[in-house]
């Protein structure tokens, strides 16, 4: 663990690391602050996934709209950024922004004229922001960073990505604890999803295996953003 630099904890819960050089803080809200540049960024909203299962079928309480802006609000409030990126797949469908009820909508058109907010094309929403408010972009570059939806699937230095909503999965004698978690190696980082209902996959999984250069360091989300060696955690257990 001593090859990424990380500070003391905030009172807040939150933790700093050098990342490609450049210092951020990793949220326990699951967003990542760049002070400097006073940036938000958080990924993986998936605004209306409640709505898009209820049309299936599956009903869910129709809520998790209105819980994550909660959560935003939360950040933009303590930290009061000039800009807030979205970093994709804010809404869960393409038919996310018509199905997004009328307070909802006013609420994201006045985050637009209180700061610069910056929708990133993801593939669940690959037009970005459509009517909603802000403004749309394929990636954003800023301080030497690279932020974006998907990550390049190769090791890189110096990128932001979310898209595979990394969680990890520790075991301990009272039993299996499963956390949403940033998850780097110095180099590039990987957000975990915003989104209340957005789910997870195991830093475990394979799909992480050739994105960095090392194993990386979870860091696992609760009241406090807690470091957790990549040897420590555990793969899902397969479904019976």
């Amino acid at each position: 663990m001593t090859a990424l630099a990380i500070s003391a904890a905030t009172n807040e819960g939150a933790l700093t690391i050098r990342l490609a050089n450049v210092e951020v803080m990793l949220r326990a809200s699951g967003a990542l602050w760049l002070a400097q540049e006073q940036m938000l960024v958080v990924a993986d909203l998936h605004l209306e996934k409640g709505s898009a299962y209820a049309a299936r079928g599956q009903l869910l309480p129709p809520y998790d709209t209105r819980e994550t802006l909660d959560r935003l609000e939360r950040e933009i409030v303590a930290l009061a950024p000039r800009s807030v990126v979205l970093l994709g797949d804010t809404l869960h469908d393409g038919d996310a922004g018509v199905r997004i009820g009328e307070v909802e909508r006013a609420r994201i058109a006045d985050l637009a004229t209180r700061t610069q907010l910056i929708w990133v094309c993801g593939n669940h929403d690959p037009d970005g922001a459509g009517d909603l408010g802000g403004e749309t972009a394929a990636l954003v570059q800023i301080a030497g960073l690279t932020l974006r939806h998907d990550p390049s699937p190769y090791p890189v230095v110096g990128e932001v990505a979310g898209h595979l909503h990394p969680c990890a999965r520790l075991q301990g004698s009272a039993g299996g604890v499963r956390r949403r978690c940033f998850a780097s190696d110095g180099r590039r980082l990987i957000l975990p999803a915003f989104g209340a209902y957005a789910g997870g996959l195991n830093v475990r999984d394979a799909a992480f295996a050739d994105l960095f250069n090392r194993p990386p360091i979870s860091f696992a989300l609760g009241r406090s953003v807690v470091p957790i060696a990549y040897e420590r955690l555990r793969p899902d257990r397969p479904l019976r």
